[in-house]
């Protein structure tokens, strides 16, 4: 997942790490380079690089962005230096200009995060022009690609700019003095000082003024005790809405709070999970969004995993305060992002089973009362793929009167493009349904095998997930089975273009395996009673997903029942470490930044607080669930060759989880290998460490299942 941040979701989304890159100096992103060595080549990792090459196919886009009037489309190239911004007509994209605040048509530079101004001439991008390779700053341009011009003086990590209604003013989120880029995917700092109290960094919005007459440092305009996760302006421009908590922002964001703060006063919260009763307690919060009228915020509430996952239901408070109201109770998909349309409707775009969609939602009575009424409308579209405008999960880009939103979307068998959907527009499901902007990609097909959405019973769930059929596949060969867990919990595997680096099904595909991505309880798609159904069962209800799973693919397809292996990453790696204790089907597995022992976790990483709507109590309280769910508890059951890679400054998953494991496995004489690599956190940023992953992964599937091809 790389929506936002990387979360423990292991989705692929298109050109997610350009809002990383754009928003720290070039010396910290390098840092994993500089002290990684290359790795040992041999034809065996020669074919796999061709192999991983060959899935880097097509052209892809960054952010895309439709100005308010609905004329005109802005979007990120990939380009020399990193990111370049174009703009051109919405109907002939073959036009474009390059917005940019380089002096010479020959400068490179990294830009991005634009975002368009009400007036819909002009837009801001954050660019590291004049200083390059170190700072990115703001910058404000016309449409046409002249007249650029720096407002900010900055010093820090930034991202999410936003423009005031009121077109005066830009926001946007700041670590100033930053040394690391905000939330708990980038490598942690080495431990010095005073632990928990020297060196915190605090995320604070910041806002510039477009008018500037000359670059300036931006006006803080949140406390500096509360780190700012997410923020939206109130309709007048006079005031903010911003969910956020007391540092260090990496562990706290499970425990934010919503907000909302005259511009030169002071906060006052709206809504404390923790305090309020019903569904809603002690969960988390994410999207606000204020309505026209600014008398209340809608927001996205739920059972959520990670900071940048989003998924639960839409919910509604009264701006000044007061109990929140859930509008989607027992709605079974997952809401991830919202926007409102007027002050009765609400835009939704959310994942419904293995579908993105977006819906329109009519609120009737009183809005903030138990009482409202909230009907739904046909899907404006649903797309059995990954959608989103490379901002936030699921979000999409809209014109003023909402007439049109814009989009990129990919599937597992349609190479990125970017589609325009139209609200009142009779559209039938599929990528077929929506209209098609751009043609980057025509006639590109897959470099690996057909996909399927599957479905199958597991308890009282129907579950969902991927099967990648191996890559020239041939009914009559018996094949080997690979199951890729994905991260979270709470995240989901959508269908998607491409995924060359890393734990890649595609690849997996090409090396001739079967690889089965489920979506078992705990997942979004379902709804919230799918979602929260692995509380206190880490382990245990998923496993039989899984597992049921398993046995659909192989009453369907001649996949070896002697030749299934497991892997995945962060959550899919404890699933990794801890499935191989339940059971024997797995002969062979693969544990990415996994976690071995709930118990010592509790205490080695730096975001705990995630445990606690988890677990229903911390572990000095209860340490009996926390030890249920153990791989460590079962040690002495395992028989399955077990490979773990992990990053030697990962916060999330620390490498002591998965040395503990490594360490009992070899004690019992089970086959078993522990990678550490420099420099890198829970997300790698080496390209050379994320191939190395799969050279190793690729190999020990190879040893102890035999070659899929």
């Amino acid at each position: 997942m790389f929506p936002r941040r990387f979360s423990k979701c292991i989705r692929v989304v298109l050109m997610a790490g350009v809002a990383l890159v754009l928003s720290l100096p070039l010396s910290l992103a390098a840092q994993g380079r500089a002290a990684g060595k290359p790795p040992a080549q041999t034809p065996e990792r020669a074919h796999i690089d061709e192999v991983l090459k060959g899935l880097n196919r097509g052209r892809s886009m960054g952010q895309v962005a439709v100005s308010p009037d609905g004329k005109r489309l802005a979007w990120v190239e990939p380009g020399r230096g990193g990111g370049e911004i174009r703009v051109a007509p919405l109907d002939d994209l073959r036009k474009s200009v390059r917005v940019t605040a380089a002096a010479k048509a020959e400068e490179h530079c990294r830009e991005g995060q634009m975002v368009w101004a009400p007036d819909a001439q002009t837009l801001v991008f954050f660019s590291d022009c004049g200083k390059p390779g170190e700072q990115t700053d703001l910058y404000v341009a016309r449409a046409d690609g002249s007249g650029a011009r720096r407002l900010t003086e900055l010093n820090g990590y930034v991202e999410a700019p936003a423009f005031a209604p009121d077109g005066e003013s830009v926001a946007f989120l700041y670590v100033e003095g930053a040394t690391r880029p905000a939330g708990a995917l980038a490598a942690m700092k080495p431990p010095s000082g005073v632990i928990g109290e020297d060196g915190v960094e605090v995320q604070r919005v910041a806002v510039a003024r477009v008018s500037a007459a000359k670059p300036a440092a931006p006006e803080m305009v949140t406390p500096a005790n509360l780190h700012v996760y997410e923020f939206d302006w109130r309709p007048d421009s006079k005031g903010l809405a911003y969910v956020a908590a007391d540092p260090p922002g990496e562990n706290n964001w499970w425990v934010a709070k919503l907000y909302r703060q005259e511009l030169g006063g002071g906060p006052e919260v709206v809504l404390a999970p923790a305090e309020v009763q019903g569904a809603l307690h002690g969960l988390q919060i994410a999207v606000p969004r204020w309505s026209p009228d600014g008398k209340a915020i809608a927001f996205i509430g739920g059972l959520m995993s990670d900071q940048g996952a989003t998924g639960g239901d839409v919910w509604i408070v009264a701006a000044r305060g007061g109990a929140p109201v859930d509008l989607t109770p027992q709605r079974p998909t997952s809401p991830a992002w919202i926007e409102w349309g007027d002050d009765e409707h609400i835009f939704v775009s959310e994942l419904a089973g293995g579908n993105c969609q977006l819906v329109r939602f009519r609120l009737q009575g009183d809005r903030t009362a138990p009482s409202v009424a909230t009907s739904f409308g046909a899907p404006i579209f649903s797309i059995a793929g990954s959608v989103g405008d490379g901002r936030m999960e699921l979000s999409l880009s809209s014109t003023r009167d909402h007439s049109a939103f814009v989009f990129r979307a990919s599937t597992f068998d349609h190479a990125p493009e970017v589609y325009e959907a139209k609200p009142g527009v009779v559209m039938t499901a599929g990528l077929e349904g929506v209209i098609q902007l751009t043609h980057l990609n025509d006639g590109e097909e897959p470099g690996w095998g057909k996909s399927v959405s599957l479905s199958w019973k597991s308890d009282n769930f129907h579950v969902q997930g991927w099967l990648m059929l191996p890559k020239d596949y041939d009914p009559q060969r018996k094949y080997p089975l690979i199951v890729e867990v994905h991260g979270g919990p709470a995240a989901a595997v959508t269908a998607h273009w491409g995924g060359g680096e890393g734990l890649s099904a595609p690849a997996f595909s090409v090396l001739g395996y079967f690889v089965l991505e489920p979506n078992p309880r705990g997942s979004y798609g379902q709804g919230e009673e799918f979602t929260q159904a692995n509380r206190k069962d880490f382990g245990y209800g998923d496993l039989r997903d899984i597992l049921a799973g398993v046995d659909a693919v192989l009453a369907k397809y001649p996949v070896d029942p002697n030749r299934v292996g497991l892997t995945g990453w962060s959550y899919g790696g404890f699933m990794s470490m801890f499935a191989v204790t339940q059971t024997q089907r797995f002969k062979a597995a693969v544990a990415g930044a996994g976690i071995s022992d709930w118990q010592s976790y509790y205490g080695e990483n730096s975001i705990d607080q995630w445990m606690i709507p988890y677990f229903g109590a911390s572990v000095y309280d209860d340490p009996a669930v926390y030890a249920k769910a153990s791989a460590i508890t079962f040690i002495k059951q395992v028989k399955t060759p077990t490979l773990a890679v992990v990053g030697d400054r990962d916060g999330e998953c620390p490498a002591p989880q998965s040395y503990e494991f490594w360490h009992a496995l070899r004690d019992e004489h089970v086959p078993t290998q522990l990678v550490v690599y420099p420099n890198e956190g829970h997300g790698f940023t080496d390209p050379a460490h994320r191939r190395d992953v799969m050279y190793r992964a690729v190999e020990w599937f190879e040893k102890y299942l035999g070659s899929g091809g």
